[in-house]
């Protein structure tokens, strides 16, 4: 079966638990959680996502075995599988992809992870004789469609288009294809680029730390393959450099119970001891030949940590169907592993790992370490498509609990993504009851000095300071603009929450999807409001808040797969704020017993003394008693430099519209319009592919003209296609994705910015076909409401017709006036389940995947009013 992605397969109808994969179980899927067993169509081809891949693994597996063991019995179950999907894999349908195409799966990312391990099985068996010739031809005509699938989809600076260059190296490796193995090593896109590029100065990939780890598999595959072809990449000293800080990188940032953070779109919790982590070092440490790498006592370590359980990704299923066993050293990896590891761990594993504070500069991440507490402090870059509105956000973890954590992304098909992608669902500063903009946050500071270490960051007009000492951590937020807001901080700590200040709780609003239970603390007293936080295993958290306005505490979605939890917001309303809060835990929880601030002076009280801060025009300072430590690391913005002339940027496509007296009829025909300057939506660079090219306009296209009367603007709509469908308003729920359902359908997507950065009004429209009338719904991220429009339809002769009025609130029009404008055509095609593609007003071509009811108003057209 070709993999499909869905809301529900592959999860438990009962308990919303992942099913297990069972290699041996295609239709009978059993729930870890409930124990109950899931069948049904969803369920065995989400299983095919995976059982295409493993099987791809397993091939690896039996020609490595025939190769280096001498065992023709897996030689020729090899050779059975290899001649298998020859025989089969023209006859999987190339459509209904939700990101490239793919005839195995629903992304094109996936299948370069399968080809890798089925020519990888294939190359081995050929080089040693043993693929006969019908194999072997059977093979290149997988590769070859596989070369085009791959080729075409090229997603430039992307953790997926690591693979992508893998699979395209082995490709030409299969062939002994130059050209294409030049391309794939140093085209625009190719492995040099991504390595130079998407592995920054201080090693980290530019999408944070999962997806690090999943390009970093990807790349070290490419590289092997080029390897192949004759290409020594790490002949050339400073791409050697480059991969050593791709290989420290992960080390850096590792929490100390050595899981990853979860930075960004990354998995919550996931230990850096899993195999298909534990790979990475030991090919990449044993290419780079560097036996007094400390990086070996790093490797060292993981292999002395209690073996995590084992976990499904889709570039390693080595474990998936193995009945779980003790310990997993290193003799339990992977084929490629085994072929490239060192024969065993050098005399610099011996060393003890010892982490050490650290600013990953070009990621802007920074980190400060004590003894068994880390802090850090999310700077950088906002982190491409995965990134999240969370700069300034604070992690810690202490004692053994993660304390403040990040809590990732969840699943990419359920609901609650978007609150994962949420400023509230992180600890992070919000303005004005909204999400932070997409931007990038700056490291101001970064130092230590005798016991102590701080840093400093700032986004907007917000910046955060992060002093990290012997007994405590101090945060201080703060805001200031020449114009009042609603400033908010959240947090997060783990375990229960009690609130040791006197004072009542009462009823509270907070206008937010995923929040309820909202209450707002009213201190009996002045001063700071003190809270513990406990965790399961006992240890706690102390908390000493100290900011000018009301605290609110409700429940949300915890780290994933957690479930609920309860959150506290600071709040304040005014033109400037500062939020001051003293953290301790473990035996220390209790060494804070008061917190004073006055201008520049901020005051700890503890146990046996005070601590006295300032802030100054040369760093921070800290005394205590009579020794004053000077924080000092002051550091410049970083500024990105932009081209004089920028080639690349876009111009931006223009239409009118003509004043109307009064309202047209809106009956769906163009009755009433002056169609003297139509918007035309007829040419390819026009149209966003899903698998197919654009067929011209005679085969779809869109004309239609606007118009503008009193506070609305009108709009008669013509689309050409053949056997439009349209799905009916009873029709049940697909389940595919957060994507509106009638996305998949033939209607339009219109958006509307009156202001240049006033707020966008977007909006899904589709024929409805038991009617004249039309069904609207808001599209995502926009301030658009169904009752803005209304309007109706009509078939045509060559396709509809779609009339409609748009009443935008308090917008007063006048000629002469411009407002960014769009207008995207949907095209639904019979026997598919997700659309074909689309026609956009604004232009930029290129593929329709993942773009939803989405519409980037940096991209918008201008309407002039006439």
């Amino acid at each position: 079966a070709k993999a499909l992605l869905s809301v529900d397969g592959g999860l438990c109808p009962h308990d919303g638990a992942a099913l297990e994969f069972d290699p041996w179980s295609p239709e009978a899927h059993r729930c870890p959680s409930c124990g109950r067993v899931a069948s049904g169509q969803r369920h065995d081809r989400a299983w095919a996502r995976f059982q295409h891949l493993w099987l791809a693994e397993r091939t690896a597996d039996l020609a490595t075995l025939a190769v280096l063991g001498d065992d023709p019995a897996s030689a020729e179950r090899a050779a059975e599988i290899l001649d298998a999907y020859a025989g089969r894999y023209l006859e999987y349908p190339n459509r209904d992809n939700v990101l490239g195409p793919s005839r195995l799966f629903f992304s094109t990312y996936l299948e370069s992870v399968w080809i890798t391990g089925y020519l990888g099985a294939a190359a081995l068996l050929r080089e040693a004789g043993l693929l006969a010739d019908h194999t072997v031809e059977g093979v290149g005509v997988v590769a070859e469609e596989a070369a085009n699938l791959i080729g075409e989809f090229d997603e430039g600076l992307s953790n997926r288009q690591t693979w992508h260059n893998a699979a395209l190296a082995a490709i030409a490796v299969w062939f002994e294809d130059e050209e294409l193995a030049g391309r794939a090593v140093e085209g625009p896109t190719g492995i040099i680029a991504h390595l130079v590029r998407g592995f920054g100065e201080d090693g980290m990939w530019y999408e944070g730390d999962n997806y690090h780890l999943f390009a970093l598999r990807g790349q070290l595959l490419a590289m092997g393959w080029t390897a192949q072809a004759g290409v020594d990449i790490l002949a050339d000293p400073r791409l050697a450099v480059r991969l050593g800080s791709a290989l420290w990188a992960p080390a850096f940032t590792a929490l100390p119970d050595h899981t990853f953070p979860a930075r960004k779109d990354s998995r919550y919790g996931v230990s850096l001891a899993q195999p298909m982590y534990l790979e990475l070092w030991e090919v990449g440490l044993a290419r780079l030949g560097d036996e007094g790498s400390a990086l070996w006592g790093w490797l060292a370590e993981l292999y002395r940590c209690d073996p995590p359980p084992p976990q499904r990704f889709d570039s390693y299923l080595h474990e998936a169907g193995e009945p779980a066993g003790g310990g997993r050293g290193r003799s339990a990896l992977s084929w490629w592993a085994l072929l490239e590891m060192a024969p065993a761990l050098p005399a610099a594993s011996l060393q003890a790992w010892q982490p050490a504070s650290a600013l990953l500069d070009s990621q802007g991440l920074a980190i400060l370490r004590r003894g068994q507490r880390y802090a850090s402090l999310e700077c950088g870059i906002y982190g491409g498509g995965h990134g999240h509105p969370d700069r300034l956000h604070l992690t810690l973890h202490a004692d053994g609990v993660h304390w403040l954590p990040d809590p990732g992304t969840g699943s990419y098909v359920a609901r609650d993504l978007f609150w994962y992608r949420s400023t509230l669902a992180h600890n992070a500063p919000r303005l004005d009851g909204a999400s932070q903009r997409p931007g990038n946050a700056h490291c101001l500071a970064f130092a230590e000095e005798g016991g102590w270490a701080w840093t400093r960051g700032a986004y907007g007009s917000f910046t955060r300071t992060i002093v990290n000492g012997p007994e405590y951590l101090l945060d201080v937020v703060e805001f200031g603009a020449e114009e009042a807001h609603l400033v908010e901080l959240p947090w997060h700590p783990a375990g229960v929450l009690a609130v040791e200040t006197p004072g009542e709780w009462s009823a509270a609003m907070l206008n937010e999807e995923f929040v309820d239970q909202a209450e707002r603390f009213t201190p009996s007293g002045d001063g700071p409001i003190v809270l513990r936080a406990r965790a399961a295993d006992g240890a706690e958290l102390t908390l000493h808040f100290l900011f000018d306005g009301e605290l609110v505490r409700a429940r949300a979605p915890g780290v994933p797969g957690s479930g609920p939890a309860t959150f506290l917001l600071a709040r304040r309303q005014g033109k400037a704020a500062r939020f001051v809060a003293a953290l301790a835990s473990g035996s220390q929880s209790k060494v804070v017993h008061g917190l004073q601030a006055t201008g520049d002076l901020i005051e700890v009280e503890l146990t046996d003394g005070v601590d006295r801060h300032v802030a100054g025009a040369e760093g921070w300072d800290v005394a205590r008693g009579a020794v004053t430590t000077k924080l000092r690391g002051l550091r410049r913005p970083s500024e990105t430099a932009r081209p004089l002339v920028d080639f690349n940027r876009s111009v931006r496509v223009r239409g009118t519209a003509a004043r109307f007296l009064e309202s047209p009829t809106l009956n769906g025909t163009p009755a009433g319009f002056d169609e003297g300057e139509p918007l035309q939506l007829d040419h390819e660079d026009q149209y966003r592919r899903s698998e197919e090219p654009y067929a011209g306009p005679d085969e779809f296209a869109a004309s239609a003209v606007a118009g503008w009367g009193e506070g609305e603007l009108y709009l008669s709509i013509e689309v050409r296609t053949a056997e439009p469908i349209f799905r009916a308003a009873e029709a049940p729920p697909l389940r595919l994705d957060n994507d509106p359902d009638d996305i998949h359908s033939d209607g339009i997507q219109l958006y509307l910015r009156p202001a240049d950065r006033g707020p966008v009004y977007g909006f899904l429209v589709v024929p409805d076909v038991g009617a004249d009338g039309i069904r609207v719904i808001g599209a995502a991220g926009t301030v658009g409401q169904p009752e803005m429009i209304r309007g109706g339809w009509r078939p045509t002769e060559t396709g509809y017709t779609v009339t409609v009025a748009v009443a935008i609130p308090d917008w007063d029009p006048a000629p002469g006036e411009e407002l960014g404008f769009d207008l995207l055509v949907n095209r639904m095609e019979p026997g598919r389940e997700r659309r074909g593609g689309q026609l956009v007003w604004s232009g930029g071509g290129g593929w329709v995947y993942l773009r939803g009811d989405r519409q980037d108003p940096g991209n918008f057209g201008i309407l002039e009013l006439r």
